[in-house]
């Protein structure tokens, strides 16, 4: 079943523009994705990210507000080059019903990062966010300057911060460029 679920989505590639940038797959090292939660500044929010028995990344835990927190997260530095025609991120997710924030960088060294937020249905999804609509975002506060528009990415998160408690859960097949 797995192995006809990948030639799907390798056909739907193959019939748009669409460039996958990263796969979870079986073989995936999830030690690759650095997890960063809300301990980084007191908090006691936890999340894991492992493989489910299908080969899907799946970014999980439990959101808390106690001393100041609120948010889980998980990091992957990976230099992407993008072209003037790619205009969108899509994501392949399968969420729990809750808001998360999908997140980019166009250079490493930024202390910012560039967010746009998605709200996931419970059922599998592509869910396509145009790059020009991710906004510089620096501990919550959205910065006055431009949207993204770098010719590289160079970090990749998924973040859960709706302010409340709450538990989660976020299956990940694949994102790509379009």
């Amino acid at each position: 079943m797995k192995y006809l679920l990948v030639l799907l989505s390798l056909s739907l590639f193959a019939q748009t523009n669409m460039k996958e940038i990263y796969r979870f797959t079986t073989q995936t090292k999830v030690n690759e994705w650095r997890i960063v939660n809300d301990g980084v500044m007191g908090g006691i929010s936890k999340s894991s990210l492992l493989l489910s028995d299908s080969g899907h990344g799946q970014f999980a835990g439990q959101v808390s507000l106690a001393n100041n927190g609120g948010f889980a997260s998980i990091q992957l530095n990976k230099t992407i080059k993008l072209r003037d025609e790619n205009k969108f991120i899509v994501l392949r997710v399968k969420g729990d019903g809750k808001a998360y924030e999908f997140r980019l960088k166009g250079e490493i060294s930024q202390s910012e990062s560039y967010v746009h937020q998605f709200t996931t249905s419970g059922e599998w999804e592509n869910i396509k966010l145009p790059l020009s609509e991710f906004y510089p975002q620096f501990f919550g506060r959205k910065l006055n300057r431009p949207n993204f528009n770098f010719k590289s990415i160079e970090q990749l998160s998924f973040l859960i911060a709706n302010k409340q408690e709450e538990d989660f859960k976020l299956l990940i097949d694949w994102i790509a460029l379009e």
